[in-house]
């Protein structure tokens, strides 16, 4: 995952919350608690999908913080290729059957103004069954990554997906306090953007 692509974050050491927030002001903070001699271990979470970020953290704070913002190493920039790049326009490779290429040859604009316009369609009708998909995915990944362990873990989850917060909330009631609100705050954000789908 790319870190310019995350806009908040959530550091632990640990079971222990870290610090909440920007990337940079969260990747100081973890910088700090490093340089400690953090118990580990330390996980960083994008807060919108929970994926973890991985950061090096070697050197001063100035370094740790310009490599934010540089290209990881070994990874070369994209090809520029057709398109208009300057709009955000990526050109990739579609497969369809012959059937398909057929009825979108066959529609005003062209292919690439007929996929656009079904996909912008898709959005706007699906768009809260999206967002509540992915923000249960969230939930998922970071229970599996910090809660496999606990007590609980498994009944917290099946009760999640049933939507279930009573039974879900006395489940992780034994968690350690950090990781237990953040969790809470992570399903309860998933169960709203389900309700308003």
């Amino acid at each position: 995952m790319d870190p310019n692509d995350v806009r908040c974050c959530t550091a632990f050491d640990g079971h222990r919350l870290i610090a909440s927030g920007d990337l940079a002001g969260v990747v100081a903070a973890a910088k700090q608690v490093v340089d400690a001699g953090a118990a580990g271990p330390l996980l960083i979470f994008d807060d919108q999908s929970s994926r973890q970020l991985e950061f090096d953290f070697r050197g001063t704070l100035q370094d740790v913080l310009a490599r934010l913002s540089t290209p990881a190493a070994g990874i070369e920039s994209p090809v520029r290729g057709p398109g208009r790049p300057k709009l955000g326009v990526v050109a990739r490779e579609v497969t369809l059957l012959p059937r398909h290429w057929a009825w979108l040859a066959a529609q005003p604009g062209g292919a690439s103004a007929t996929l656009r316009r079904l996909i912008e369609d898709a959005r706007r009708q699906h768009g809260g069954r999206e967002r509540a998909r992915l923000a249960g995915e969230a939930v998922d990944r970071f229970m599996l990554a910090m809660t496999g362990d606990l007590p609980g873990h498994e009944e917290a989850t099946r009760a999640f997906w049933r939507h279930d917060r009573e039974l879900f909330m006395r489940w992780t009631e034994a968690w350690p306090t950090d990781v237990r609100e953040h969790v809470r705050r992570l399903a309860s954000q998933a169960w709203d953007d389900g309700s308003a789908s």
